[in-house]
């Protein structure tokens, strides 16, 4: 994970050392193997190299339809969001709008989903997952079989199923922040650190 966030970052070992308060070799020796990660570095480690980060690509519709033509994103997405611990593979974050998954999903809330299709669509049948339909819309629904092997079903607990759809991309769930999680999150990162002793 050091490695995949000095390059992603294109931060220095040197910088990462200072981060964690350590001689400059240190993150070489913890590279090489020759020294373990203490766990009062793993946080320091975790936000000097944006390991906790997932970038807000948009919107996704929970009832409410989300066009990407008219949703004006720019390519590098609305924002991140910080998670309280890094995450392992490239992942993207999508902000809920509507209600059609109440009472598990509300509107605000944020879904964290793997970037890449890891698995092949028949695998997700009953499953909630981020879907982008071959037409652009995205949405939260759960997978259902359609007719053919080539088209699903997407239902969800307050309303109609989408029927006879072509999918062109899956988002598997990672992790889902409920608003209320995510607002004191926010508040404790703004506040201002205590200095130790």
């Amino acid at each position: 994970m050091i490695e995949r966030g000095l390059e992603k970052t294109g931060k220095s070992k040197g910088g990462l050392a200072a981060a964690m308060g350590v001689r400059p070799g240190a993150v070489s020796e913890i590279l090489g193997g020759e020294r373990l990660v203490k766990a009062s570095e793993i946080i320091p480690i975790m936000e000097y190299l944006e390991l906790n980060l997932a970038p807000i690509m948009g919107r996704v519709g929970a009832g409410a339809v989300i066009e990407p033509d008219y949703e004006q994103v720019p390519p590098e997405g609305l924002g991140d969001i910080a998670l309280p611990f890094p995450i392992m593979e490239e992942t993207v974050a999508f902000e809920i709008v509507g209600d059609s998954m109440l009472p598990k999903y509300e509107s605000g809330d944020v879904i964290v989903v793997y970037k890449d299709q890891r698995h092949p669509l028949s695998s997700f049948y009953g499953e909630e997952a981020v879907v982008r339909l071959k037409t652009g819309e995205r949405y939260l629904k759960t997978i259902e079989r359609g007719k053919s092997p080539s088209v699903v079903n997407l239902t969800s607990f307050n309303a109609k199923p989408i029927v006879g759809v072509k999918l062109e991309w899956v988002g598997e769930i990672c992790l889902s922040m409920p608003k209320g999680q995510l607002e004191r999150l926010r508040a404790k990162s703004a506040r201002p650190r205590k200095k130790g002793k």
